[in-house]
């Protein structure tokens, strides 16, 4: 065989440079048209000409590190922060020397929540109105799960001013076809502006063997927690950064996968718990509503909505319904104080190392409501879309399994409804109900020393997961840029909080905000609120087992409710009836936001189950729903 030969002959100085000017000028190298932003000057000589450097980027003089913390699958009423049972004393610290926001929302699911977080635009705005799993996405402008270049991230937004940005635990926003070790990785973390990345991509994983990506390369874990791996990596993120370049500004985006299913923790934090919970759900909801009217997060004479219907009263339970369930809250709770604990190791981190008086941190306490989607009776390692199962076997195979409840054997351990409902309280329903507060409404804290005086302080500003990126730059001292690497960005639809974070009484700057899950759907305007409830598999969780191919949508027979939150918070007191003007007048809103912000066409569980959404397999007999169930577990690395 001929072997390739590299042509030599050009050895003198003279034949390099000739050869070096040819390719230049085949490369089309020119100093006729120097760059745009070029401000030296270009002579003959190097004598006639001026050197030029441009300044290194910097970010304002002063700027805060910002730390952004999005917990997963928590209510309202969960946290002591906000008058839950469940102790999370580093929130408690951050909130009592920070403010509470009690009118925040996000968007009543994951997915969509995070991309609204990271862009500051409206879900649908930026394609993600469902997932961005293949099997929960459609092709359509809204609902592609591909967050476009013009809408830029946080991450992009700080990069571009300076700071180093960081983000470790769920991303959940990459496409499942890009969330292999192929790529393309302009859609993962690193695409999106951050330096470094350590988590998983998928919507949930496996807390003692996730599906673990560091910046774009999957890896094995060790074993740990991955509560505890998220944190060892982030500070040593920020501790590595800091040596280098001190006093350089970061920003971290700490979103681990808790508290969402599989609901794994060591059982010396579950067993903390032990006999907390034998009361059960309804006197926990009656104890969480005296403590939160104490700490001033709702109003002194709010009043629970009733039960739900479809919920057990506790104390007709059996006491093997009542020892199983009790259980499996002590789990969530251990699971919840013990990520509290690991967030907390950031804080005092950053404590020890001088930098937290000049750290923002926003702590949003759950990108949703409280999870209906551990079946009526709780699951441990059942599929939410076990077939031919009833509620009973599933009730007894628990009462067997009782103590792999928490565990890592445990791989999709989710408590039952009752305690979805409990920790929602003051609300009624729960994630996924975008027509609901108990969807969309979660705590709030903003810690930042440096920038706040009423220190612990209660904020009532109508305030949605958009307005965050906003009231950041605001605060940052950064204007939101009109291009991101020479792509013009779209406008930020989120309005800044930052006149609030020392007026209690500063105006609620969000006016408008639309709402929609899967068919549930929700207009806001300056206090009044029109909602409509959609059926679904999950609404009556039992169902969503019997592999049934539903009925088709009809979104013209849903009845829409009217409620004035200004005098209403939680949603008990239906005004359609007495004010059909103002109904007719907020539906008419909705469809404006809704073909402004790519909504349409309308899609619910219905159109996912029944097979009009794409199936990516082409396998006609593949069973959606486990497709469904195996795409939320992780990435599709796997």
């Amino acid at each position: 065989m001929k072997k390739f030969k590299l042509n030599t002959k050009l050895k003198t100085p003279q034949k390099g440079f000739l050869f070096t000017a040819l390719l230049a000028a085949q490369l089309g190298i020119s100093q006729n048209k120097p760059d745009a932003d070029y401000n030296g000057v270009i002579g003959k000589t190097l004598a006639e000409s001026k050197e030029y450097w441009p300044e290194p980027v910097k970010a304002p003089k002063g700027a805060p590190n910002i730390v952004w913390i999005l917990l997963d699958d928590v209510g309202f009423g969960a946290s002591s922060s906000f008058g839950g049972l469940i102790e999370t004393p580093t929130f408690d610290a951050l909130a009592n020397n920070g403010l509470r926001y009690t009118n925040f929302h996000t968007t009543a699911i994951c997915a969509p929540t995070r991309a609204a977080l990271l862009t500051g635009r409206n879900s649908g705005r930026v394609h993600v109105s469902g997932f961005s799993h293949t099997i929960l996405s459609a092709g359509f402008p809204g609902w592609d799960g591909r967050i476009p270049s013009d809408k830029g991230t946080i991450a992009e937004i700080l990069r571009e001013n300076g700071y180093n940005t960081f983000a470790v635990g769920k991303y959940g926003v990459t496409p499942d076809e890009d969330a292999t070790d192929a790529g393309p990785f302009d859609r993962w973390p690193t695409g999106k502006g951050f330096d470094h990345f350590y988590g998983f991509l998928g919507s949930q994983t496996d807390q003692y063997n996730p599906d673990l990506v560091e910046d774009q390369t999957h890896i094995k874990s060790d074993g740990r927690h991955l509560n505890e791996l998220i944190t060892d990596k982030a500070i040593s993120y920020i501790t590595k950064q800091q040596k280098a370049a001190p006093g350089k500004p970061f920003f971290l985006y700490y979103a681990p996968g808790a508290a969402h299913a599989p609901h794994q923790v060591e059982a010396s934090w579950s067993d903390a718990y032990k006999g907390k919970f034998d009361e059960g759900w309804d006197v926990y909801r009656e104890k969480v509503l005296a403590n939160q009217k104490k700490l001033g997060v709702i109003p002194a004479n709010a009043v629970l909505p009733e039960r739900n219907p479809i919920i057990g009263e506790w104390k007709k339970l059996s006491p093997d319904q009542k020892k199983v369930y009790a259980r499996f809250m002590e789990v969530y709770a251990g699971y919840l104080t013990y990520t509290d604990h690991e967030i907390g190791r950031v804080v005092n981190y950053l404590k020890e190392t001088n930098q937290l008086d000049n750290t923002l941190i926003f702590v949003a306490i759950g990108d949703n409501g409280a999870s209906k989607e551990g079946s009526q009776v709780g699951t441990i390692s059942q599929s939410l879309f076990s077939q031919g199962v009833t509620d009973e076997q599933n009730l007894q195979s628990n009462l067997a399994k009782i103590g792999e409840i928490g565990t890592a054997k445990g791989l999709n351990t989710n408590y039952p409804l009752g305690w979805a409902q409990a920790t929602n309280a003051p609300f009624k329903n729960w994630k996924q109900d975008a027509q609901s507060e108990g969807g969309t409404r979660n705590p709030l804290i903003v810690f930042y020393p440096k920038g706040i005086k009423d220190k612990g302080g209660i904020r009532n500003q109508y305030s949605h997961v958009t307005d965050i990126l906003p009231t950041t730059l605001d605060i940052a001292g950064i204007k939101a840029p009109e291009t991101i690497k020479e792509i013009k960005q779209d406008i930020i639809q989120g309005s800044s909080l930052y006149a609030s974070l020392n007026d209690a009484k500063a105006e609620s700057l969000h006016k408008v905000q639309y709402y929609y899950i899967f068919g549930n759907r929700a207009i806001y305007k300056d206090g009044w609120k029109a909602a409509a409830a959609h059926a679904n598999p999950f609404t009556s969780p039992s169902a969503a087992g019997k592999n049934q191919v539903p009925s088709p949508s009809n979104f013209d027979t849903d009845v829409w409710e009217l409620y004035n939150l200004n005098e209403d918070f939680n949603e008990r007191n239906n005004l359609a009836k007495k004010y059909p003007e103002k109904l007719e007048e907020l539906k008419k809103l909705f469809e404006e936001q809704a073909k402004e912000n790519n909504v349409y066409p309308l899609i619910d569980w219905q159109d996912v189950l029944g097979r009009k959404i794409h199936n990516p397999t082409g396998d006609k007999n593949q069973n959606l729903q486990e497709l469904i169930h195996k795409a939320t577990q992780a990435g599709s690395s796997n």
